[in-house]
């Protein structure tokens, strides 16, 4: 008996730090993206130096991705794939569709149009998985889709891109292409071959793992919004405002396409989480690398901004209970 209860008081220890290093996550990330966003426009010239360096980083964060996941994690598209292509088909449409929709109706000039677009073609967000879990949502449903998202993204990111941002600028879908393959989707197996072959080892640095990734994502802001310094004297308000519409109908939309599914309230949830909540970082990269660096700066606020509206969400939601049944 002692040891029974022993071993709950260990686990609810163990749940209890999980959160806490949650919380502290879901609410450091946007304050050192927006350090790092301030010393890029306070000190352009110390960091333009470091351009070439946006892709390496880039990679650095689907790897440390890759080395989350487990073949489990991809069970449920087996088992109930109807919320998790759903979901990801609402990824896909609703969010480069608002981003059009929002640069037309705000005359965007065509490298920010092209750029906010770009955000909206971009798969899941990396800290989406966490935002789902503060906010009471389901988390399983949440890995499941940012997986999907991210290994067909090679695939959707850049044809969308081109029907849709090639209205504005000219788009080299085909090199894009390849780059979200080499940026993305190599990474991520890589990382979750590693996983699977060195799984005890991994499991030992996997509480260090978000930190090296918002440390690179931070970096990789701070270098776009130091390319984008100029733009962002003249347009920064706007691309602000541009962002937050954009983000807003994203969760907004996802809820609802979670409610048109008929399911549970965690999951509507994690669909809004999951379809507001972009990886902003790589969209910054493509952008910078095939249109110009003023088309990265959304990319670069929204860095910032789905941080901090994915934070005011869970905790939100975190005090209203959820209905929470398996899908």
């Amino acid at each position: 008996m002692l040891n029974d209860n022993s071993g709950e008081v260990r686990g609810a220890a163990d749940t209890a730090k999980i959160e806490k290093d949650s919380r502290i996550a879901v609410l450091l990330f946007p304050a050192l993206i927006l350090l790092g966003g301030l010393c890029g426009m306070l000190l352009p010239q110390a960091f333009l130096g470091f351009a070439g360096w946006i892709n390496p980083l880039l990679m650095v964060i689907m790897f440390c991705m890759g080395l989350t996941l487990t073949l489990p994690d991809f069970s449920l598209v087996v088992k109930n794939p109807l919320p998790v292509l759903g979901g990801v088909v609402a990824q896909f449409v609703v969010m480069p569709t608002m981003g059009w929709l929002v640069a037309k109706l705000l005359h965007l000039d065509p490298a920010l149009a092209a750029g906010l677009i770009l955000v909206g073609c971009a798969p899941g967000g990396t800290a989406s998985n966490v935002v789902s879990y503060l906010a009471r949502g389901n988390v399983a449903l949440s890995v499941a889709m940012t997986s999907v998202s991210t290994l067909i993204a090679p695939a959707l990111t850049p044809f969308l891109a081109l029907w849709l941002a090639g209205q504005y600028m000219p788009v080299d879908a085909g090199s894009m292409a390849v780059s979200v393959v080499q940026i993305v989707l190599i990474p991520v197996i890589l990382g979750l071959v590693l996983r699977m072959l060195l799984n005890r080892w991994v499991l030992k640095v996997t509480g260090v793992l978000p930190w090296i990734s918002v440390i690179a994502i931070t970096f990789v802001v701070t270098i776009i919004v130091a390319g984008s310094a100029q733009a962002i004297l003249t347009a920064g308000l706007l691309v602000l405002v541009a962002v937050i519409l954009h983000n807003g109908l994203g969760l907004l939309l996802g809820y609802g396409v979670g409610v048109l599914m008929r399911v549970p309230e965690d999951a509507r949830r994690t669909m809004a989480i999951e379809v507001g909540m972009q990886n902003s970082g790589l969209a910054g990269g493509l952008a910078k690398q095939y249109f110009t660096p003023e088309a990265a700066l959304p990319a670069a606020v929204f860095s910032v901004w789905h941080n901090l509206s994915g934070a005011l969400v869970a905790a939100y939601w975190r005090r209203k209970k959820a209905q929470k049944v398996e899908i």
